[in-house]
């Protein structure tokens, strides 16, 4: 996909970052007199045509860098620059292109908000720093942007500061999301002291630093240093700390089902193509820097998260929480897509997943904003987000019930969505990397296929108990419901996202997911041969699986036929998160603050009480060497001079010019020498 353009992409990608800064700045500097938000929609309208003119200059050709000198230590200079190519392209267009219909779909649900002035200023902070992420040619400079990502996450999901629920849920983000941070430093460091630079293309380019390590007798050497071989998969497992809490993989995951405090608007960037995507991101951009343990440990984390979390997200009542866990099993999915080697599948699965997820928050953002309206009107009581108040609402919202079923459809993996490519992709990958490795290793492909089983279950489950069935709310308030869609500019961009739920904007092929141009550009060598049998039958079982159990789920919830006990055990325990957020409160949160109370305690009682008695004691000698000073030292001293002072009077005294005097003075002296004569 060759595309010339007189505008030099590099020039075009430096536009699509700064435009939402600038709007970020003018927006800071206007405040309450800007509340439409069209200075932001704008800007990011601006950077998506950038970043598709971008996208289409890189793609399939050559990459380009620029770089200009950034600061300097010692004999290293420090650059900072872009590196456009494939990879970095294709992020640049999805952020852009995500971006868009949810700033405009915002304009219509934030409008009413107090506080939407800084809902925009956020929001435009939010996008300069995931695009400023994705084209950077530099660790450290990535770095700085990823922790930017994360300040602006934690001022969106604390947008509502006045709810306590909000707070605690940014501090939460905010505080796991540093734990991964700790890990992408140490990894950054380490490649520092082995390599000498933290530059993209020097490091990982073919032919580059990387590429000419070897290890060497327990050696891990590279053309700047040698260190134990050890430190190479330390170094990959650092770097996927940093991707873990970014990317919510088990047990770093407990920050995103509590973001959902934040606006639905919020949730679906967050979790369409900005910040979960950057730990993926990073693993594929550094991807060449894994050894085989560390690959295998990201593919066991990875199966962990997509199984778990598709398990908690069975029992959930909270439309957005359903999603959120939706989220981080698909995520789960990438990071095994990426553990198997395949990083091409699992950015794939990332693209496509963008969409749908995108319009499923818009979907359910919709549904909220009218219940919402509903509480306020009727002024009942109910939660305008718990699924079991809704039912029945594909009547007052048609269109809403299209698209988020077509959504739906998409993340189950039917076949003629995108999502079926992509999810394919990786699960047939994952049996033919397995088929390599042995018997053992067949756990985590048949897992990934049980996972999108559920899958199809829990989301086939929120439409169901969303707009099929009864109207529940009705029971609720007793009264008359006055449901209708969302207004136009919310409509709009869910129709957008709904058109890229199907396969034709990724592949001219429906079935086969090898045809599809991402894969193609971003060509990753598999260690293993095609199954050509489990390209034939995965699909087959996963299609006929997604069909069972969304007509069991249609049966129990749409028909009211639920047939099992909600307060059984496995209920609770999928409702509850597997207790892990209480199993962190009495474990890790507790440890905590009994360590930092200890530390209090040992600082006020201890440290303080040591400083306080040196101090004395610095006090008192010194209190004693002023007593010294002045009585022994400064007495004898005047001691001295006291004697001398007398005796130079004595002799002084002698020498009065009296005649008696000298007499008196000869007489005794020839007194005391006669008696010196008699006494010898």
């Amino acid at each position: 996909m060759n595309f010339s353009l007189d505008i030099s992409p590099i020039t075009t990608a430096f536009l699509t970052v700064v435009m939402p800064l600038l709007a970020f700045f003018y927006q800071a500097l206007v405040g309450k007199k800007d509340q439409s938000g069209l200075v932001a929609i704008g800007a990011i309208t601006v950077s998506f045509i950038c970043g598709l003119f971008t996208f289409l200059s890189i793609w399939n050709t050559f990459p380009q860098t620029v770089e200009i000198d950034w600061f300097k230590i010692g004999n290293t200079t420090f650059t900072i620059g872009i590196l456009l190519n494939n990879l970095t392209a294709l992020m640049l267009l999805l952020v852009s292109t995500i971006a868009v219909p949810v700033h405009i779909y915002s304009k219509s649900y934030m409008h009413a908000d107090t506080g939407v002035h800084r809902y925009w200023m956020y929001l435009s902070l939010f996008c300069f720093a995931m695009l400023g992420l994705v084209i950077m040619n530099n660790l450290l400079v990535m770095y700085v942007f990823w922790e930017l990502v994360g300040f602006a996450s934690y001022l969106l999901i604390g947008f509502w500061f006045t709810k306590d629920a909000a707070v605690q849920a940014n501090k939460k983000a905010f505080l796991v999301n540093r734990i991964g941070d700790l890990g992408f430093l140490i990894g950054i460091a380490i490649v520092y002291s082995q390599f000498g630079t933290l530059n993209l293309v020097h490091l990982f380019e073919t032919g580059g630093l990387l590429a000419n390590t070897t290890i060497e007798n327990g050696l891990w050497v590279s053309p700047h240093n040698s260190m134990p071989e050890i430190w190479l998969t330390i170094a990959g497992i650092a770097f996927f700390l940093g991707a873990m809490a970014k990317s919510a993989q088990f047990p770093l995951h407990v920050w995103l089902p509590d973001a959902m405090e934040g606006p639905t608007s919020v949730s679906s960037l967050i979790h369409a193509a900005t910040m979960v995507a950057a730990g993926v991101f990073l693993m594929s951009t550094i991807f060449p820097l894994f050894n085989e343990t560390v690959l295998l440990f990201i593919a066991i984390i990875g199966t962990l998260t997509a199984v778990t979390a598709a398990y908690f997200a069975l029992a959930q009542y909270d439309i957005k929480k359903i999603l959120a866990f939706s989220t981080i099993s698909q995520l789960g999915y990438m990071m095994v897509g990426i553990g198997i080697g395949t990083w091409d599948a699992a950015m794939f699965h990332l693209l496509t997943h963008a969409f749908f997820k995108c319009l499923l928050f818009l979907c359910a953002g919709a549904v909220i904003h009218e219940m919402a309206h509903l509480k306020e009107h009727s002024q009942g009581d109910f939660d305008p987000q718990d699924v079991r108040n809704m039912g029945g609402l594909r009547t007052y919202m048609p269109k809403t019930f299209i698209l988020m079923a077509l959504a739906s459809l998409a993340l189950s993996g039917f076949p003629l969505t995108s999502g079926y490519l992509s999810k394919d992709s990786i699960i047939i990958s994952a049996f033919e990397w397995a088929s390599t490795k042995g018997m053992a290793f067949q756990i985590i492909p048949i897992l990934l296929v049980l996972v999108s089983i559920l899958t199809s279950f829990y989301i086939g489950r929120l439409i169901f108990k969303t707009f099929l069935g009864e109207l529940r709310i009705q029971h609720l308030i007793g009264q008359h419901v006055h449901l209708k869609e969302a207004p136009k500019t919310m409509l709009w961009p869910m129709f957008f996202l709904g058109i890229c739920c199907f396969f034709p904007l990724f592949s001219i092929n429906p079935i086969s997911y090898h045809d599809s141009w991402i894969m193609d550009g971003l060509l990753v060598a598999y260690p293993y041969e095609t199954n050509h049998m489990a390209h034939i039958v995965i699909p087959i079982l996963l299609t006929v699986g997604a069909l069972s159990v969304w007509v069991l789920g249609w049966k129990w919830y749409a028909k009211g036929q639920y047939p099992l006990n909600e307060n059984s055990f496995a209920n609770h325990l999928s409702l509850h998160q597997g207790y892990l957020n209480q199993f962190n409160e009495k474990t890790i949160v507790s440890s905590m603050l009994w360590i930092s109370k200890f530390a209090y305690w040992i600082d006020r009682n201890i440290v303080d009480g040591f400083i306080h008695l040196f101090t004395k004691i610095i006090q008192n000698f010194a209190s004693l060497i002023d007593w010294l000073d002045k009585n022994i030292v400064d007495g004898i001293v005047n001691a001295v001079a006291k004697i001398a002072f007398a005796l130079g009077n004595l002799a002084r005294s002698a020498q009065n010019g009296k005649l008696q005097t000298y007499l008196y003075s000869v007489f005794l002296l020839v007194v005391v020498g006669l008696i010196y004569l008699l006494l010898r």
